[in-house]
């Protein structure tokens, strides 16, 4: 009984360390509709807004576009945006970076990992 519980447990193991990295993912697609709600403070581009341009985000330093107004916390972070640390920011972003001036969050696991996507397809 016992090696059987012991296989099952392995089996269920080895599958699920087959699906999660195809769950967390995202698609692009979809996550280009879910930057919608984002595109009032941030473009895909350099463009100016009240946050910085998030092309090229992913493997950037936090704070550091040039004429970008950072907020003090958000300039000493000492974060890079690579996708667990924009997954945890989204999730809660006053909890990453507390006093950051970023307010909205992405409440949805699925959203997150599909804005991320988005994010990730945008060119440098």
């Amino acid at each position: 009984m016992i090696k059987i519980l012991a296989s099952v447990s392995s089996t269920a193991l080895v599958l699920l360390s087959t699906i999660a990295p195809a769950v967390a993912e995202g698609d692009a697609a979809l996550g280009q509709k879910a930057f919608q709600r984002c595109s009032a403070c941030h473009s895909t581009t350099d463009q100016k807004k009240a946050g910085p341009g998030l092309g090229g985000v992913v493997g950037r330093a936090a704070g550091s576009v040039e004429g970008v107004r950072y907020s003090a916390a958000m300039k000493a972070s000492g974060l890079v945006w690579d996708e667990a640390t924009l997954d945890r920011f989204l999730a809660a972003p006053r909890d990453v970076v507390p006093k950051t001036t970023m307010s909205v969050s992405v409440p949805k696991p699925e959203d997150r990992q599909n804005i991320i996507a988005y994010l990730k397809s945008l060119p440098q």
